[in-house]
């Protein structure tokens, strides 16, 4: 079975430092269960990291059999041992492997043996921690995987400040199949690389910011949406169409949180993101106990 301590690279998320007044779904706003939650656990599971730390390549294979020994419960166990109010998992990231399949993806890249796990880890996690009254938000690149070279190209993805509308319309698709498929058991998402967002998404004809959200909630309208521009210290909302600030900080104590109102800024619920250890996914950890229950108690 997988080993937990394989997890314990983990990052700490902070959400509903003060109620959002935001899209309201059902009569409720979307982003008003992330005040109650208070804060939350991410990790990369991530196909490329793993074969750095075996030194041996990566295959399908071996994807599939970690997929099929991963202990969701647990890791929800944990979760829920630590008070954990959601978690931030990864689909993929940037080696093309992602951790459930999609049907639209293998169609449109047309790499045999597919990249996509046969299991789908994120279903199935997501159960878990529903039972344990833990939300599950999905990481997600908003551009192609940046280490396979033959899915940017099905893709038709360009690197840089281009309007990429080819490859958003595929990216939407696929997408859309993950919300379907997993439907309420998710609560949200987080996009990342949002990088050039007056050129991809601020168009007044799709594919833009409203249809990107829209694909995101194609199987739960309640989802939750950010989309990052990267490391910003001064939290900002990018689109009226997300619901809450991605937030991603590397050093915690130079946040600026100016003109929020309500609990929100620019519409949007405040959140931020940062790692525990050194950087991403490695290092010991670089912040005292007291540090991490300050910022998480805002």
């Amino acid at each position: 079975m997988m080993q937990l301590s394989s997890l314990r690279r983990w990052f700490v998320v902070f959400g509903g430092m003060v109620l959002l007044l935001s899209p309201i779904v059902h009569g409720q706003h979307r982003a008003d269960w992330l005040k109650s939650a208070g804060w939350g656990v991410m990790t990369h599971y991530l196909a490329d990291w793993r074969a750095r730390v075996d030194g041996k390549p990566m295959s399908s294979e071996i994807w599939n059999e970690m997929i099929d020994q991963f202990d969701v419960d647990g890791l929800a166990g944990e979760l829920a041992s630590v008070g954990a109010g959601y978690y931030i998992l990864t689909i993929g990231q940037n080696s093309g492997y992602y951790l459930s399949p999609n049907a639209t993806y293998d169609r449109f890249v047309g790499i045999r043996p597919g990249k996509c796990s046969k299991r789908d880890l994120v279903l199935d996690i997501a159960r878990a921690l529903n039972k344990r009254n833990i939300k599950l938000v999905v990481y997600l690149p908003s551009g192609a995987p940046a280490g396979d070279s033959l899915a940017r190209k099905a893709l038709d993805w360009r690197n840089g400040a281009d309007r990429n509308n080819d490859f958003q319309i595929k990216w939407e698709q696929i997408i859309r199949e993950w919300s379907l498929r997993w439907g309420e058991n998710i609560a949200g998402w987080w996009f990342d690389g949002c990088y050039w967002p007056n050129t991809m998404y601020r168009p007044t004809e799709p594919p833009n910011f409203a249809s990107f959200a829209e694909a995101a909630r194609a199987g739960n309208p309640a989802n939750i949406v950010a989309f990052n521009p990267g490391v910003v210290y001064r939290l900002l909302s990018v689109t009226p169409h997300e619901d809450y600030t991605a937030g991603e900080i590397d050093l915690p104590d130079r946040i600026s949180i100016r003109r929020a109102s309500g609990g929100q800024i620019d519409g949007a619920q405040l959140h931020i993101l940062s790692y525990l250890g050194e950087k991403w996914g490695m290092g010991a950890p670089r912040f005292t106990s007291d540090q991490i229950i300050g910022w998480s108690t805002l």
